[in-house]
C-alpha cells in the first residue's frame, strides 16, 4: 500500500512540516503504516471523511477546475459502473499524479507513438507470454511482435478498425484489456495484460488518441464531440445463449454471445480469437424484429426462455438460461432494433468496422 499521503488530494506531503497550516496533514503524518485491512479500514473512514470535508471546501466545481484544467479530448473519463481499474487510474492521474495540470506528465498516452511488452494471450494454448507491441500514429497502425527482436511484425492492426474494451472478469485479469481488429474482413479478437494498472490504462488511452487523431483527419469538420464516442465503444451485452442452424431443425448449442454495436458474433468460449459466425441487426424500418418465444414447431433446446429475430432473409432462435437473462438479452436487441439506421451503415457490408456495418444479414455458419 503506498504511502497515505499519496492518496488523497491536497494533502500536504509529510516533509514540508506544519507550514501547510492544515489539520489533515497532521492527521496523515502521524498515521501509522498501513500493514493489516483493519488499518485500512480505518484509514478509509478517515479518507471518506476527509474528502467529504475536502470537497466541501473546494466544492465540486473548483475541484474540477483545479485538478482537470487540461484533460484531452480523447482521454477516457470513466463512469461509476466501469471496471475498478478505470476509476482508480483517473483518481489518482486527477490527483496524485496531477497529469491535467502539467500536460507533459500526458506524454505516455499522448505523443502519438507507444512501444512497450504486453502479456498477450495465446492464440492456441491460452498461454499469456510476454509480447513487444508498438503504436504508431505515423503508421496508422498497432503492431505485435513473438520475438522482441523481431523485424517483422506478427500482426498489424490498423488503427481505423481498433476497439479496445476493459474485460477483468472475462480475461481473468484485473488489468485485462481485450482489442478487436478486422483481419481478411473477419473480427480478430486479442486479451492481453499488464501488472502495472498505470501501463495498462496509458496504452488504452494512446489508442483512443492514434483514433481521435485519425478521425479528426478524416472528418475535418467535425466536432470532438461527435468524434469522441467514436473513440472505444464498450459491448452492448455479452453471456451464454443457446442458438440453432438456419434450417432450425439441428441441436441448440450454447455458445457465447457478444452484442456489438449491430454485430451479433458468437464464439464456443469467451476467449476465442475469431468468431464462429455473426448477424448483423438492422432497424425496425428496415424490418427486423425482435420477439420472445419460439416457434411453436421448434425442437431440441435445452433453456426455457426463447428469443427470436425476424430479418428480412430468415429468423434466428436463441434460448436463455433464466427468464432474467431473457428480459435483458430482449432489452438489448429492442434497444437496437428501435434505433434508426445510420447512412454509413447502408453502405458497407457486415464485415466492416463498425461505423461501415450494412443492412445485410450474415449467417451463423455453425
Amino acid at each position: 500500500i503506498p504511502p497515505v499521503y499519496t492518496l488523497l488530494p491536497g494533502l500536504p506531503h509529510p516533509s514540508r512540516g506544519s507550514e501547510d497550516g492544515v489539520a489533515e496533514g497532521e492527521a496523515v503524518r502521524s498515521w501509522p503504516v498501513l500493514k493489516t485491512i483493519k488499518d485500512l479500514q480505518c484509514f478509509i473512514c478517515f479518507a471518506n471523511f476527509y474528502l467529504l470535508s475536502f470537497m466541501l471546501s473546494n466544492g465540486n466545481d473548483a475541484a474540477k477546475a483545479k485538478y482537470e484544467q487540461k484533460v484531452p479530448a480523447f482521454y477516457y473519463r470513466p463512469t461509476p459502473t466501469d471496471c475498478l481499474l478505470l476509476r482508480e487510474q483517473w483518481i489518482r492521474a486527477r490527483y496524485e499524479r496531477k497529469e491535467f495540470v502539467c500536460v507533459e506528465r500526458q506524454e505516455p498516452y499522448s505523443s502519438g507513438y507507444r512501444e512497450g511488452f504486453l502479456w498477450k494471450r495465446g492464440r492456441d494454448k491460452g498461454q499469456f507470454l510476454s509480447r513487444k507491441f508498438i503504436l504508431s500514429e505515423r503508421d496508422g497502425a498497432l503492431k505485435y511482435f513473438n520475438k522482441h527482436d523481431a523485424r517483422e511484425p506478427k500482426a498489424l492492426m490498423k488503427i481505423h478498425t481498433l476497439n479496445a474494451s476493459f474485460q477483468p472478469e472475462k480475461i481473468g485479469q484485473p488489468h485485462g484489456l481485450q482489442i478487436t481488429y478486422l483481419k481478411n474482413n473477419s473480427t480478430r479478437n486479442i486479451f492481453v495484460y499488464h501488472e502495472d494498472g498505470k501501463e495498462m490504462v496509458d496504452w488504452f488511452n494512446a489508442i483512443r488518441a492514434a483514433r481521435f487523431h485519425y478521425l479528426q483527419v478524416a472528418f475535418p469538420g467535425a466536432y470532438d464531440t461527435d468524434l469522441v464516442p467514436k473513440l472505444t465503444r464498450n459491448y452492448i451485452k455479452e453471456g451464454y445463449m443457446e442458438k440453432t442452424g438456419p434450417k432450425h431443425t439441428e441441436g441448440f448449442k450454447r455458445r457465447w454471445f457478444t452484442l456489438d454495436d449491430r454485430r451479433l458474433m458468437y464464439f464456443k468460449d469467451p476467449l476465442d480469437a475469431y468468431a464462429r459466425g455473426e448477424v448483423f441487426i438492422g432497424s425496425k424500418e428496415n424490418s427486423y424484429t425482435v420477439l420472445p418465444g419460439l416457434t411453436p414447431s421448434t425442437q431440441g433446446y435445452h433453456w426455457q426462455y426463447g428469443i427470436t429475430i425476424v430479418t428480412p432473409d430468415r429468423k434466428f432462435l436463441f434460448t436463455c438460461e433464466t427468464e432474467e437473462e431473457q428480459r435483458d438479452w430482449m432489452a438489448a436487441f429492442q434497444g437496437v432494433v428501435n434505433r434508426p439506421m445510420l447512412p454509413q451503415e447502408y453502405a458497407g457490408n457486415c464485415h466492416g468496422s463498425a461505423q461501415d456495418l450494412a443492412n445485410t444479414t450474415c449467417t451463423l455458419v455453425e
